[in-house]
């Protein structure tokens, strides 16, 4: 079987390098360059990728043994039916380590051609280190990294404004553009670097606040002999990910023009205000996510497939999400609807296992986040509470009883908490339960027995959980519970 490099694959001709990219993990590799592949492929962008590798254990090393070179496998549902796609990206022009040569990553501050920076360095990678300093070869943080490229950059062209880059981050954090570009600012400050080099990145560069959404499970080890029966060249970099994809950037018609996604299929949007899209993936997706875990796993479902394939289950979290969430969403209806139904695709997806087990960590401040706000603004729209959402608040206290039908349960958060929460059940008095659990203002930033009903709902539906089982539980609790607060 052939290498897999651009000789062997009469792709020899090298792109201007347009983009920096900061990370070279299975996400950006799954999103970023897709995303430029599709803009390079579909209206002549003609961008290249060079690739920094942010700290100093890396793949620059075996990407650039591929020139640059992988395959991207895409797996899902889209309405209703699988579909399967590959596609070998091959916009990388280079990968960089500022840890083995800092010349060639400063190099790249010097591409006539460069326009945009895009990073992914997790959440944690968007912070102050105070020890870095602008001598450092290279300095600890990637904003440090990036502010030492810009300096280098400003410096070479004499300040030019044309030269001036666009920044934007794609870690998953809200408001990540407007925190990297306030720790910028803040090491140009500790480093007594000129004031005019601080107008240039405050005038010349802009930055984007991003929210990406796609699942990449990444190199398929368990199934790299099924995929490896699809190719007819040896890739080590192989990256399976979900069709599903969105791309939301904050910008204005100058960025549009930019990055002409629109003249693509790609769903990236480009508006002035990138919250409501956050607040509806929050409460919709992430939201489905950490409603159904609790009640999932008490019913007895193991995976988020299961979840939503059984009729019962998948029922309760289609209403919740349909019924009870999405009405309390300032956004159009339609774009939430369909929105949903492609989260509940993406919940189907038969080659992504997602073990419900997997995603009960931190359960509580979890809920808080995406679920509570959905519940408490029905309430406050409605004058009644959300059945579904009171019903699978309470599996949510009950699951952390730590046990069910005598089996051990799948609890993983902060020992205090669960502690604490142990503690409160062993009064096995559902109404003190639910009065105790709802009144911690260090569970919810507020005291949630103030919503009238809800205490006396909740100790209603532990009773039914605990007396009769999840599915015949919420059977009678729908029709018992009094709704109206």
């Amino acid at each position: 079987m052939k290498k897999l490099n651009r000789k062997n694959n009469g792709l020899e001709a090298t792109l201007p390098i347009k983009v920096i990219q900061f990370g070279e993990g299975n996400f950006l590799r799954a999103f970023v360059e897709y995303a430029f592949q599709k803009l390079n492929q579909e209206v002549d962008f003609n961008a290249g990728i060079a690739v920094v590798q942010p700290i100093d254990r890396g793949m620059v090393d075996l990407l650039n043994a591929q020139d640059g070179l992988y395959t991207l496998f895409m797996k899902g549902i889209k309405n209703g039916a699988e579909t399967q796609e590959k596609e070998l990206i091959t916009n990388i022009v280079k990968g960089v380590d500022p840890y083995a040569n800092f010349d060639d990553y400063l190099a790249l501050a010097k591409e006539e051609a460069l326009e945009f920076i895009i990073s992914n360095t997790t959440e944690a990678g968007i912070a102050h280190v105070a020890s870095d300093t602008v001598g450092m070869r290279p300095p600890t943080s990637f904003p440090a990294k990036l502010t030492v490229l810009l300096y280098e950059r400003w410096k070479h062209f004499d300040g030019a404004a044309e030269k001036g880059l666009t920044l934007i981050p794609c870690e998953l954090i809200n408001h990540n553009s407007d925190t990297l570009k306030q720790i910028i600012l803040t090491y140009i400050e500790e480093w007594n670097l000129e004031d005019t080099f601080k107008n240039w990145v405050l005038n010349a560069c802009s930055f984007h606040n991003t929210l990406v959404d796609r699942i990449v499970p990444g190199y398929p080890r368990d199934q790299i002999k099924d995929y490896n029966k699809q190719l007819d060249y040896e890739d080590n970099l192989i990256v399976s990910a979900e069709t599903f994809f969105l791309w939301v950037i904050e910008g204005d018609a100058d960025l549009k023009r930019k990055l002409p996604f629109d003249k693509t299929d790609l769903d990236v949007k480009i508006v002035a205000d990138m919250q409501p899209y956050r607040t509806r993936k929050v409460r919709i997706l992430n939201g489905a996510h950490t409603a159904m875990v609790p009640f999932s796993l008490l019913y007895g479902n193991e995976t988020v497939k299961e979840s939503v394939d059984n009729d019962f289950t998948g029922a309760f979290i289609r209403s919740a999400v349909f019924d009870e969430i999405i009405p309390t969403l300032d956004m159009d209806k339609n774009e939430l609807e369909q929105f949903a139904n492609d989260v509940f695709d993406r919940f189907r997806n038969p080659f992504i296992k997602h073990q419900l087990a997997s995603i009960a960590l931190n359960s509580i401040s979890k809920f808080k986040v995406r679920v509570l706000p959905s519940l408490l603004e029905y309430v406050e729209e409605n004058n009644a509470l959300p059945q579904h959402l009171v019903f699978a608040f309470a599996c949510l206290i009950r699951f952390y009883k730590g046990e069910w039908k005598d089996e051990k349960l799948p609890v993983n958060d902060d020992a205090t908490l669960v502690a604490e929460l142990s503690a409160i059940w062993s009064s096995n008095d559902y109404t003190l339960i639910a009065k105790e659990v709802l009144s911690k203002e260090s569970y919810w930033d507020q005291n949630v027995t103030a919503i009238k009903g809800l205490a006396e709902a909740m100790a209603h539906a532990l009773e039914l959980i605990e007396k009769q089982g999840v599915e015949q539980g919420f059977k009678t609790f729908a029709t018992t519970s009094n709704p109206t607060t």
